[in-house]
């Protein structure tokens, strides 16, 4: 008991002081998104709850009931983040779970240092370095029209004519974006893949279960925490991001709601409107994280039961 209540003592100044400015920045947005603005275009928030104006906002739900550019921009936002995330897991699990499961003694730390190195890197400057490689005469455009891959891409509709990774092209955002963010994926399901008892693999492949049925029945359905907490760690970022469209498209037409708020508040003179995007954004990130916060209380509570 004393331990738990030191503890608690302990990251009460942290939790305090993140909660605060958490909360104080957040109010600011909504003060902002249900203000108004001057004649010079400057939002004027309204603090006071009573003094509240809805009408930017009902013009923002308005226009997203009414299928307007507002919903084309989060529809193109949420089918990038899907590919993108779906991706990364293709990517990510097999090294998560080669790491976790096949890699034994200093090798182990060999390989945890090699997935982590990306971030020993501004994301800036790898955004930047992939640039210089996809313009034209970049190395990597001239590797993949060597062996065929931009003519399969062409093929299938996600490239335009033969070096335009950088025209605008969405596949590009989407590799971008799961360049830039596979390794949070990784490290959640290395983690949730190590904590798996490997006597329960080999109680399955006792009672006659193969290797791809055990990785079925057992490693996949006990690796699903981490594969969620990846999910969340990778999805929430993609959501908010513009600056990865900006850096590798700087294209309307691959636009995400990142860019959309970015273009409204920083860059223009609509930034009510903007602010009552966020929260529109804000509240659909909320939904996705009540559905892993439930998911992940439903797994624990059955992994207890079954214990």
């Amino acid at each position: 008991m004393q331990s738990r209540w030191t503890w608690r003592l302990l990251a009460s100044p942290g939790v305090l002081w993140l909660s605060v400015f958490f909360l104080v920045a957040f109010y600011a947005v909504v003060a902002v998104a249900f203000g108004n603005q001057d004649t010079f275009s400057a939002p004027v928030p309204f603090w006071k709850p009573w003094d509240w104006n809805v009408g930017y906002m009902l013009a923002v739900l308005r226009d997203l009931w009414s299928g307007g550019q507002y919903l084309t921009v989060f529809v193109r936002t949420f089918v990038f983040v899907a590919v993108s995330l779906a991706l990364s897991l293709l990517i990510g699990y097999p090294v998560a779970y080669y790491a976790a499961r096949h890699v034994h003694g200093r090798w182990r730390g060999i390989v945890l240092v090699s997935l982590i190195l990306p971030f020993w890197i501004n994301y800036l400057m790898r955004m930047l370095a992939w640039i210089n490689l996809l313009s034209p005469d970049g190395w990597a455009t001239k590797v993949l029209h060597w062996v065929g891959i931009d003519h399969v891409f062409i093929w299938l509709g996600l490239l335009a004519n033969e070096g335009g990774w950088l025209d605008g092209q969405p596949s590009t955002v989407i590799l971008a974006l799961v360049y830039g963010y596979v390794p949070f994926l990784i490290l959640p399901l290395y983690a949730s893949l190590d904590r798996i008892d490997q006597r329960q693999i080999e109680a399955a492949r006792d009672l006659g279960a193969g290797p791809f049925s055990a990785f079925r029945r057992v490693t996949l359905p006990l690796s699903v925490p981490g594969i969620l907490a990846g999910s969340v760690l990778v999805a929430l970022p993609m959501f908010g991001d513009y600056y990865t469209p900006d850096l590798v498209s700087a294209s309307p037409k691959t636009n995400i709601i990142g860019n959309q708020i970015d273009e409204l508040t920083r860059q223009g003179s609509e930034k009510v409107t903007g602010a009552s995007l966020t929260l529109v954004l804000s509240a659909a990130m909320l939904v996705l994280m009540v559905y892993y916060l439930r998911t992940t209380r439903a797994a624990g509570a059955e992994a207890t039961a079954e214990a």
